[in-house]
């Protein structure tokens, strides 16, 4: 499995505001690419200057983000190929968060079931936090359904971990206790 990082809030934040296209072209100051980075969206506005700096300096030292010097003397910030796949990974959780839950229910489970090796418990950690922000159910420790599509979501981030040996992904159609796993997500049996 190819290597995992573990990103904090404000370093998640550049790395997919990067990834969406935003090249920060920007003076030389650290203080530029941070004012800048605020006027994008009012949840910059809740980290402080000393934490962005950091963020940056980790990025830059894990090679996920580099600096390039323009002809006219100013910066940019972007994103390094090994930041472009990384990146990829958190985008993935937004995107499917932000996934529309059909209006009436297929009556479909997705049930998701993984046997992840300790030397990949990092992925393991990862999967079960998707899971978790996706709303998935916990059925057992490595077994989670949800009602909503979200099977396409989770096989891409699946195969962007290159950890498609140990999630297995089924859509079915019953669960024998599943008039709980109903109460639990409509609020009724």
């Amino acid at each position: 499995m190819k290597n995992m990082y573990k990103f904090g809030p404000v370093q998640k934040k550049i790395m997919i505001t990067l990834l969406g296209g935003v090249a920060l072209g920007l003076s030389s100051s650290s203080r530029q690419y941070f004012r800048t980075f605020r006027l994008l969206r009012k949840d910059w506005k809740k980290v402080d200057q000393s934490s962005f700096e950091r963020s940056i300096k980790r990025l830059s030292g894990e090679k996920l983000v580099e600096e390039k010097r323009l002809p006219n003397g100013s910066f940019k910030l972007i994103l390094t190929a090994k930041g472009k796949e990384q990146a990829r990974k958190l985008d993935l959780l937004g995107g499917s968060i932000n996934f529309k839950k059909p209006k009436k229910w297929d009556k479909k489970w997705r049930i998701v079931i993984f046997d992840i090796p300790e030397k990949d418990r990092i992925f393991r950690d990862i999967l079960r936090e998707h899971l978790k922000e996706l709303k998935f159910f916990k059925l057992q420790h490595s077994v989670f359904v949800s009602p909503y599509p979200f099977e396409k979501a989770i096989l891409e981030l699946v195969r962007l971990y290159f950890a498609e040996q140990y999630v297995r992904v089924i859509i079915a159609v019953d669960i024998d206790n599943q008039e709980k796993i109903k109460k639990h997500f409509f609020g009724k049996n």
